[in-house]
């Protein structure tokens, strides 16, 4: 008969052993395709009706683009909204917690050690089957370390890490569209204030001429020279301003009311200011390349909810495969208390858990489905996104222009109806026409006057409008070295 070889591995030579097959379990590759960034559906530039310049080099370089409207007011008014505004505070406590949320994720591909200690007292039958030795009833302590690492073989926690970090950045760029659509809506109340502020001293003007007229009027009633009807509708002239004037001011009151609301400063107060006195924004540069949207924080976060769904399918597909944990505790185990810690208390043991889904009901292949689904919508919200910024691009682009070729002909018309009506009242004065005359005249005055103000608030909220959908501003220097670096 052959003697029968007996081989055992030591604990050290065992401990050995499992993690040399860690180290080799942890390169095995990751399951699921690794994100690829879809390629955009988008022209390669936006139209424009001025293709002089190049766009090789054009970059979106000013995030804080109301500095160019060189108002200080506006200035603090931003800063402080970008501080104070609720909603920010909200974006950033979202933040947080996506970050705690990919802290907990990232724990998972760390081992887990607990400290353990129990005292038990208790007294056991006996009447039974085995006798019973020692003290009964008896007390039993027991103190120790258990750890616990599950083999990362297929990536599921990788991949689950990579999920969450994306949805870190996803609420970071989140956060950056609150701040990015905060900014523009403080600039455009503000730039509302300045227009009426303009509109309320245009018709502060009006009003002084349309009194003037009035007077006149009333002075060739008096006189024998002209009709109480020519007086009347100077007086109706002067109410209608009036009336226009206290419009003016409730509108102002509104829109100050919205700016504290923005700023967190219900109490808020503005005061007038010169639309007319905040200088229009470079010229936009021409032919500007799609890729500069990509600056938009939503196009950012639209990408990075792709990437989190992209790494989710592999999550839901490693469930599919088995896991493997090992299990290790260390401590000491004595009836009596104070031998708790002494070598012949000592225990311990090492060992693995294998868990290999048999049947689930088709809950797995479900969650894949799931998975899968969701990564296809995050695509068609990325495609969406993208074509949406493209759209509001050429928008503003096609805005900035016409509403500048506008303010041109505004002011243009000003000075014609100034013109007229000046004709008008010495005519009327010497006697030559009817005070009809002086009113048609007048009124197309006092719009001409008003379209001035409106064409050039229209033309600073189409820049900042501009600047909003380009997710940020432009050098100013940067257009004109392109222009005549091609010349």
């Amino acid at each position: 008969m052959k003697p029968t070889m007996k081989f055992a591995l030591k604990p050290l030579q065992q401990s050995l052993l499992l993690g040399l097959l860690t180290l080799s379990m942890a390169g095995c590759q990751m399951l699921g395709d690794l994100y690829s960034r879809p390629a955009p559906q988008l022209p390669e530039k936006y139209d424009s009706a001025n293709a002089g310049l190049s766009n090789a080099t054009q970059q979106v370089a000013l995030q804080e683009w109301w500095t160019l409207f060189n108002d200080s007011q506006l200035n603090q008014l931003i800063d402080t909204a970008l501080v104070k505004n609720n909603n920010v505070q909200l974006a950033v406590a979202r933040i947080e917690e996506a970050d705690a949320q990919m802290r907990e994720v990232g724990g998972n591909l760390l081992p887990t050690v607990t400290a353990t200690g129990s005292g038990l007292r208790n007294r056991v039958t006996e009447s039974g089957v085995f006798p019973v030795f020692g003290n009964n009833p008896r007390k039993t302590y027991k103190i120790g370390l258990n750890g616990s690492y599950e083999l990362d073989l297929w990536g599921k926690l990788r991949r689950a890490n990579e999920a969450a970090r994306a949805q870190l950045l996803a609420t970071q760029y989140a956060k950056e569209s609150v701040t990015w659509s905060l900014s523009s809506l403080v600039a455009n109340n503000y730039l509302a204030i300045r227009s009426l502020d303009a509109q309320l001293r245009v018709n502060e003007q009006n009003l002084t001429t349309a009194q003037e007229s009035l007077d006149l009027a009333k002075r060739r009633v008096e006189g024998g020279v002209a009709t109480v009807l020519d007086a009347h509708q100077a007086e109706l002239v002067v109410t209608t301003l009036q009336t226009q004037i206290v419009d003016l001011k409730r509108l102002r009151a509104l829109s100050e009311h919205q700016l504290g609301l923005l700023t967190n400063d219900l109490g808020l107060k503005i005061a007038p200011g010169d639309l007319m006195a905040i200088p229009t924004p470079p010229i936009v540069p021409t032919g500007l390349p799609s890729e500069l949207m990509e600056a938009r924080p939503d196009v950012r976060q639209a990408e990075q909810d792709m990437v989190s769904a992209n790494a989710n399918i592999a999550v839901a597909r490693a469930a599919f495969y088995p896991s493997i944990s090992l299990s290790t505790t260390y401590g000491g185990e004595s009836i009596a208390l104070n031998n708790l810690l002494k070598s012949p208390a000592r225990v311990w043991s090492l060992g693995f858990d294998v868990n290999l889904p048999i049947f689930n009901g088709g809950r797995l292949n479900a969650r894949l489905d799931q998975a899968t689904a969701q990564q296809k919508q995050m695509v068609a919200t990325y495609q969406n996104t993208l074509q949406t910024a493209f759209t509001e691009v050429s928008d503003a682009l096609n805005n900035v222009q016409q509403y500048r070729e506008q303010e041109v002909l505004a002011e243009s018309k000003e000075k014609t109806t100034g013109n007229i009506l000046r004709v008008a009242k010495n005519r009327y004065e010497a006697g030559y026409t009817s005070y009809l005359e002086v009113l048609d005249a007048q009124r197309n005055h006092n719009e001409a006057t008003q379209a001035v103000v409106q064409s050039r608030q229209n033309t600073l909220t189409a820049s900042v409008d501009l600047f909003k959908a380009l997710g940020g501003g432009w050098k100013p220097d940067s257009v004109t070295a392109e222009a005549n670096a091609k010349k």
